[in-house]
């Protein structure tokens, strides 16, 4: 599949995003995810959110419109028991999402290979890779009885080239897309799985690599508009696709 930017032209896909949706959004505490949030919450969708953060899953929760209408959990996408549980609940309260973000991630502190402490390099690969993992394996079940869903796993610019003292972070990017891609061939018609590089935004994931300059890209909160008119118009006919915001 070739990387393309999408474009919102597709009427029978707007008219489709007008109806409300369940969305699960992992790493929804902060940065991209927490943004997301709170603008798929304004336009009516139900979230199902999860993070390790207690304390600010409790802030959001109260930034969300329709408090009562979403779910927010601590939940550690590293583990496989601890998002096998969210997976129990999610399906106990009949929550089960239409669509799903995997957007929970890490990147290592600027590094060269060889002076990155390999505790960082598998907390990167754990999260990056393996909390996609995890969550597809524990909710692909739950929707396919639906016969109809999508999956957005959080990509990077990073996943499909490179860049010195941020290799880890690379090198789970680049398995998201090739998970993602592979992925999308295992699932049903009516389904699409798709591998999303957001562009550069001021995160805190950012910061770490940028410094002061990444003051000088754009705020989640700016990127949230774009991108959940995106993900809301995603069909299946963009199964297997690299996308940009």
């Amino acid at each position: 599949m070739t990387t393309a930017s999408f474009s919102a032209s597709n009427t029978a896909a707007v008219a489709a995003a007008a109806a409300a949706r369940t969305v699960l959004i992992t790493g929804v505490s902060k940065g991209l995810g927490r943004a997301l949030a709170v603008e798929l919450s304004k336009r009516g969708h139900t979230v199902i959110g999860c993070s390790r953060a207690q304390e600010k899953l409790n802030s959001l929760q109260s930034e969300l419109s329709s408090p009562d209408r979403h779910l927010l959990l601590n939940v550690d996408v590293r583990s496989d028991n601890s998002v096998k549980e969210l997976a129990r609940v999610v399906m106990e309260k009949k929550f089960v999402p239409d669509i799903i973000v995997n957007n929970a991630g890490t990147i290592n502190k600027n590094n060269r290979i060889w002076e990155v402490p390999v505790e960082e390099f598998d907390t990167v690969i754990d999260t990056n890779v393996k909390g996609i993992a995890n969550v597809l394996r524990h909710f692909i079940p739950l929707m396919l009885p639906k016969s109809r869903g999508i999956i957005v796993n959080m990509s990077s610019g990073w996943g499909r080239s490179g860049a010195a003292l941020v290799a880890p972070y690379c090198a789970s990017k680049w398995a998201v897309e090739g998970l993602s891609r592979a992925v999308a061939k295992e699932m049903p018609d009516g389904f699409a799985v798709v591998a999303l590089s957001p562009g550069v935004i001021n995160t805190e994931m950012l910061q770490s690599c940028f410094g002061n300059s990444a003051s000088g890209y754009q705020t989640p909160d700016a990127w949230s508009l774009k991108a959940a008119t995106m993900i809301l118009n995603l069909t299946a006919a963009d199964n297997g696709a690299s996308l940009t915001v």
